[in-house]
């Protein structure tokens, strides 16, 4: 790596952490970083997950306070089911052709900001309409099933995904923003955790690159998780949603314009 190589990662990661903590899409920023510095596309995206998962455990310490041990035991389920989705996810990435997998990065990029841009929304129309009645049984259920496609993204892709799991505990009926957070940070490091091995054992990885961001992205994913609990992160979504769709867009151009990422 030169240089300037390692400040683009060490601080890509860094803010990729603090945003993942604030207001998810961590993503937008530490993949399109591998991919500018000519890492082949799906080397990108499995160094990029063991890159920020890290920061995801440094996040999910930060909102240990959130959580407590009943709350832990009524989303099991979803902790199990987010374990098998993501076997399924990595493993599919890894089956596919990386040609396939170049000219699908804008398209999931812009469906991840598309996603992102509209969960805000999502989020408050599910809360107000399901809410009453505290978690149950039935919506545990009725969750788990959706959080199986949800961790098939994961292991796949992931950026985005922050926003869906939020939207899923909401129809479980969950109120405190702080829990639904916490929630949210320990069902992506579950999922990314099942990934980081499969790429680990696949050999996907660029370590020297890894290793580097996991420093940024520690930082950044616990600095990030205690001012989260403190601010709005609205600003923090902007900024966010703007990154992703000019990553799309210049995706999009690098694809179907110059012929390659």
């Amino acid at each position: 790596m030169s240089t300037s190589e390692i400040i683009l990662l060490f601080c890509a990661a860094l803010l990729g952490g603090a945003v993942n903590s604030v207001a998810g899409g961590g993503g937008f920023i530490a993949f399109p970083a591998l991919l500018f510095t000519g890492m082949p596309s799906i080397n990108a995206n499995a160094t990029n997950t063991i890159a920020l998962w890290p920061g995801t455990v440094a996040s999910t310490g930060a909102y240990r306070k959130a959580l407590n041990a009943k709350l832990l035991k009524q989303i099991l389920p979803l902790i199990i089911i987010t374990f098998l989705g993501s076997i399924v996810g990595a493993r599919l990435l890894l089956k596919t052709r990386q040609s396939t997998f170049d000219h699908l990065v804008p398209w999931l990029l812009l469906g991840a900001t598309v996603l992102f841009s509209f969960g805000g929304r999502v989020t408050s129309w599910v809360t107000r309409h399901h809410s009453e009645g505290g978690l149950s049984t039935r919506r545990v259920i009725g969750v788990t099933v959706l959080q199986a496609c949800a961790a098939v993204y994961i292991g796949y892709f992931g950026a985005g995904v922050g926003i869906v799991m939020l939207a899923l505990l909401a129809i479980m009926g969950m109120e405190n923003i702080h829990s639904m957070n916490g929630l949210k940070t320990l069902l992506a490091t579950c999922g990314n955790a099942v990934a980081v091995v499969i790429f680990i054992i696949a050999r996907a990885v660029f370590w020297p690159q890894a290793l580097l961001m996991v420093c940024g992205s520690v930082l950044g994913g616990y600095a990030g998780a205690w001012y989260a609990q403190k601010m709005d992160p609205k600003k923090v979504r902007y900024i966010v949603i703007a990154i992703g769709y000019s990553m799309a867009a210049y995706f999009f151009w690098r694809v179907y314009v110059y012929g390659r990422i």
